[in-house]
This record gives structure tokens, sequence and C-alpha cells, in this order.
């Protein structure tokens, strides 16, 4: 078989990583190469951002290093039984590619996956040696964040780490019943131990710093951006309040960054039990929200789910508003006096809204007309707050309170 010109592997390995949405550069360190004999920095002038159409920002060449795999996970598109088009890049091509990439503006770093290739170790071993070569060989000061292969060595994830500004083992399923039925070749306690490692050496890392002596002495740095994971949502029968659980734990348990979503796209000869169409990319947007309750909003998870329908949340109006109508009794509050924490549980109002609210009431009482340059969502809050000269009256418990914010039924349309 002759060798694929590298554009034609490249249309083939970054359409084969479009399913993978753990690709946010934030949360690193800044670097900066100007002055020096290297090329890259992880922010500032000169980057471009493009948006896919579901609103992704897309600024890394996001590619696998190859979608040939030995596993045959019944949701993937790249499983081992697969008939797609397959390529392979060398760790010098993605080097190459990187760089060219970079020069030219479109990117401001490197998200790297692949396909398991002869083992979990030799696979690893690949991607490492791409970062190892942009990051001594081309003092390559960009992005990088490299997918980690569960069940890889704990040597090969360390190496990773000093290479990488963000490390992710993807759990792939919510549940454990999901990955047993569609991958039982992938087990969750090796996945886990991976992300244990990945947890051990960011930890030590910070510790290193916080020890030493001399605060010119630099302590290798390790993953400095943490790391994340990913779940696809709606290939398996898991519930909203399943996929909560399981992040839940793993941000207690491995202290990720994020953990991304993803609805399950259909693929070509699918598994009869598999979804024949995807699930609304609003469910998505919903978990996404709720994870930012979890996360910013001192929610826990049986308060987000209060506001749900057994087991799922409500697709018309977000999970900080389906709560705030099941707890009708906590409003309205006074938005002069209220504590930050009752603050960010008003519909409408999100962490920087509520920083604004607070610094403002201190220099004098806030009135409604002030509500507009604190926050866009002047309409949605104003049931659950009152001002000096504002109360909403009966509009808190209104019956038709939801209806006010829930989109207007939709005609269903007939397929044919």
């Amino acid at each position: 078989m002759s060798e694929k010109p590298i554009l034609q592997k490249l249309a083939v390995l970054a359409d084969a990583a479009k399913y993978d949405a753990s690709c946010a550069s934030s949360g690193t360190v800044r670097r900066d190469s100007t002055g020096t004999k290297g090329i890259g920095s992880t922010g500032g002038m000169g980057i471009c951002h493009s948006y896919a159409p579901d609103g992704r920002c897309i600024s890394l060449l996001k590619i696998l290093l190859t979608n040939f795999c030995i596993y045959d996970c019944r949701f993937c598109i790249n499983r081992a039984s697969s008939n797609v088009p397959r390529a392979r890049f060398n760790p010098a091509e993605v080097v190459r590619l990187t760089l060219d990439f970079y020069k030219r503006n479109y990117i401001e770093g490197l998200f790297l996956s692949s396909g398991i290739i002869r083992s979990e170790d030799y696979t690893m071993e690949q991607l490492v040696e791409v970062a190892r070569l942009l990051r001594e060989e081309h003092r390559f000061g960009g992005y990088i964040h490299l997918k980690t292969i569960a069940g890889a060595s704990p040597e090969l994830i360390a190496k990773a780490g000093l290479y990488a500004d963000r490390l992710s083992t993807n759990v792939e399923l919510p549940t454990e019943d999901g990955l047993k039925s569609f991958a039982p070749e992938k087990k969750p306690q090796t996945i886990r131990k991976t992300m244990a490692n990945v947890r051990v050496g960011v930890e030590d890392a910070v510790e290193a710093r916080k020890d030493r002596l001399l605060k010119k002495a630099k302590p290798p740095r390790f993953a400095p951006a943490g790391q994340s994971t990913q779940m696809i949502v709606g290939a398996d029968g898991a519930r909203d309040d399943d996929i909560l659980a399981s992040a839940t734990s793993l941000y207690s348990g491995y202290r990720l960054r994020r953990v991304y979503y993803s609805a399950y796209s259909p693929i070509p000869d699918a598994s009869s039990d598999l979804p024949p169409v995807r699930p609304p990319l609003m469910r998505e947007h919903r978990l996404y929200q709720a994870d930012w309750l979890l996360r910013f909003y001192g929610f826990d998870r049986a308060e987000i789910m209060a506001g749900a329908n057994e087991g799922m949340l409500d697709l018309s109006i977000d999970p900080k508003l389906a709560w705030a109508l099941q707890r009708r009794e906590s409003f309205p509050v006074d938005i002069n006096r209220a504590p930050r924490e009752m603050l960010l549980r008003v519909p409408g109002l999100g962490t920087k809204a509520v920083d604004r609210i607070v610094t403002a009431r201190r220099l004098g009482a806030i009135r409604i007309g002030d509500l507009a340059r604190l926050t866009a969502s002047v309409k949605k809050v104003l049931p659950f707050i009152t001002t000096p000269d504002w109360r909403p009256g009966g509009l808190t418990d209104s019956a038709n309170l939801r209806a006010r914010f829930a989109p207007p039924p939709e005609q269903m349309s007939l397929a044919l």
C-alpha cells in the first residue's frame, strides 16, 4: 500500500477527532517565546479561533495520531470492525503540521489523541514522542493537550505530564454497566487507575513548588492545566442523574478540571441497541449548565435533580430555574442583603453579576434601574428578588411563571 500524502491523512484524522469535545485550552501557565529561539505561546496576540456550527471553539490542531484501533467499542466510529478509511501519522508529521499551522496563526496549540495500535504502551509512547519533539527539539511554547491511553505504564504518564499542559483520560460512558455492555475491552478500574496516576503527578508537582527553598528554583511542571475527561451522552440508557453522579464522583476523586459531555452521534453499521438518532443537543447543553452549578454555584446533585423528571433534566428551562420553581418558599430575596451564596441561586444571576452586585451594594442601595447595568437577565431575575423600589407580589408564586421562560410548544413534524 502506498504512503498517503500528509494532507490526505489530515483530512481523515482531523475528521476522526471531531467526536472528542474535551479540547479547551484554559487553565494552563502562561508562556511566551518572544526573545527566545523557540516558537509559540499559550496566549496573547495572533491566535485565530474558529467556531463549529454547535458553538464549540476550535483553536487547536485537533487530530488523531491514527484511527486504527485494536478495540471494538460499539459506539465508536473508529472501532476495529468499522468500515472507515484509515490513516496514521508518524510523530514527525504531527510536529510538522503543528508548527506549520501555528506559523499561519490558525491555532494556539495541539490536541492529540489516538486509536490504540499494538498496545497501550506503544500508543502512549508515540503520543509522548510528539510532545517531546515539540518541546525539546523545536522549543514549542504553545498549548499541548494529550489524550492519555488508559492502561499505559505510570512511567509514560509521568513523561506525558512533563510535556503536556493538560492530560485527559476518557471514561467513555457514564456507568460501569454501560461500559461493560458497549466497550467490554475497556475496564473502569484501568481507566480510573490512569486518572489516579495523573492526579498524583499534578499534586506532587504542586507540592514540589510549595516546598522549594529558593523562589528561583523551578521544579519540573506536570500538566499545569490539570486533567479532564469526557463521557458520551445518549448512547446507553444512563439518565442525567446517573451522568451527574458519575461527574460528581470524578470531580471529588480525581480533582478534574473539567468533565465534557458529548452527545452520541449515530455511526454507520451500528449495533441495533444503539440509538438510530442522536439525542437533542439541548440535553448536552443542560448537562453543561448543571455541571456549572456543581462547580461554581454551590449546588449539589440532589438539589439540581429536584427540578428534574424521572432522573432527566428539563430541556425547556435551565436547571437553576427548574430548582427555583421547586423552592419558591426561598424567594424573593433582598438583593441588598442576601448573602452571596443565596444570590448565586437566583435565576438569571451569574457569578460575575453576583460579584458586581456585592461590590455595588457596599456603596449604596441597589434599585431596580441599577440591575440593568449589573446583569443582562433582568426579566428572569425580577420574580425572585426585591429592591427598595420593587416587589414581585404574587409573581413569584404565579402558576404561569414557568411558562414565562419556557419556549412555546412546537408543532411536531411528520417524518417521511
